[in-house]
């Protein structure tokens, strides 16, 4: 049984961030970590060509700002550096291979009691702390929609954690299921590789340039969401012209009401606009059930046959399988049940880490929160001591 004051579960950027506080004020932790290596998603679940959508200000962990070198859209391999660079200069040492199995809270020691299996040796590990920090992350564990008969498509079908280039399907008929920012992305990408593409939108979808969000993220600074949200409207509708006609409508709320309401980012077009303005790229509905023969109908009727699928369908919170008194703190679906700004904290010390859907910048900001309440409570019962 290994004692410390905090526990933090996973290390990506939330973990990381929070670890690096605590450090900076000398509270000592431990994070765990199931994969072989920190920042696994982004080394090892992400495309390619990804770039931070974000300006560099806004994707920033504590106390180190990104670069004055680096580009306003950060690509992936400069985030990396960042993060190689951020846990050299906080003395971050991840243990790595250790995949939580349980984790609970003793009622009478008044601690946390977190049950960890080494995967490299088998052994079971044990660690017991005042803290526990659930920051397995928002994307922990792929999501891929219960189609009707999914199986009997006789294609590949791969998540978009796994896809990396659009190179491996030249001159193939692929469907990308989803129309957030990853697979808008990758039906870019593939188009660029020669792969006939399809896209399915099932709902009205923001569609911006980086620039439109650079520039309401430094409005939000100064005016208030409404505001910004009619001026970034006027900006889509005069850029890109009415959408509806290839099958994307606009949402009636602005984009920054919708982020703040719901979690959901607006997509950062890079290129894929125009690629179904000029139809190398074709919308389609819902997908409604998969033929026995592998084709596929759409809810407007079709019926259409790929050789590949692409879920660029999103990921889901893991926690709650590992968490036993996630209701602390989470609810069904392993998010945070509190409201943000309220979210990160539960009951009997648990926090939880970059669960807030605002991206780096909440990820930096519960970072900061976690360690300022977990020290405040650390000194309170230091004065009350003396």
């Amino acid at each position: 049984m290994e004692e410390v004051v905090v526990v933090i579960v996973g290390a990506g950027p939330s973990g990381l961030a929070t670890s690096a506080c605590l450090n900076m004020h000398s509270v000592s932790n431990i994070i765990l970590e199931r994969d072989d290596c920190y920042a696994s998603l982004w080394k090892k679940r992400c495309y390619n060509r990804l770039k931070l959508h974000l300006g560099k200000q806004f994707c920033s962990l504590p106390y180190m700002p990104q670069p004055s070198s680096s580009p306003t859209f950060i690509p992936k391999e400069g985030f990396l550096h960042y993060l190689d660079d951020y846990v050299e200069k906080f003395s971050l040492n991840p243990k790595c291979c250790r995949s939580v199995e349980s984790a609970a809270y003793d009622h009478v020691e008044e601690k946390w009691l977190i049950r960890a299996v080494n995967t490299i040796s088998n052994d079971i590990e044990m660690y017991k702390a005042e803290f526990l920090v659930v920051a397995s992350g928002e994307n922990s564990e792929a999501f891929v929609p219960d189609l009707p008969n999914l199986s009997c498509f006789k294609g590949e079908k791969v998540h978009s954690s796994q896809y990396k280039s659009g190179l491996e399907y030249a001159g193939k008929k692929v469907l990308v299921v989803g129309c957030g920012n990853s697979g808008m992305e990758i039906a870019f990408d593939l188009t660029n590789y020669g792969a006939k593409t399809s896209i399915v939108v099932r709902n009205p979808v923001h569609i911006v340039t980086k620039e439109m969000v650079y520039l309401g993220m430094n409005l939000l600074k100064f005016f208030s969401v409404s505001m910004v949200d009619k001026l970034i409207a006027i900006l889509e509708s005069y850029w890109y012209g009415d959408l509806s006609k290839y099958g994307l409508p606009r949402p009636k709320l602005g984009l920054f009401f919708i982020k703040a309401r719901t979690g959901k980012s607006p997509v950062v077009d890079v290129g894929t606009v125009a690629k179904i303005k000029s139809g190398d790229i074709q919308v389609l509905p819902a997908i409604k059930t998969i033929e026995e023969e592998g084709m596929i109908r759409f809810e407007n009727g079709e019926i259409l046959d790929f050789d590949a699928i692409v879920f660029a369908t999103g990921y889901k919170s893991s926690a709650n399988t590992w968490l036993k008194d996630f209701n602390f703190i989470l609810n069904s679906e392993g998010m945070p049940k509190h409201n943000f700004p309220s979210h990160c904290k539960g009951a009997n010390g648990v926090y939880c880490a970059g669960l807030s859907q605002r991206g780096l910048a909440g990820v930096s900001k519960d970072a900061m929160t976690i360690f300022e309440d977990i020290t405040k409570i650390l000194g309170g019962r230091k004065k009350t001591a003396h």
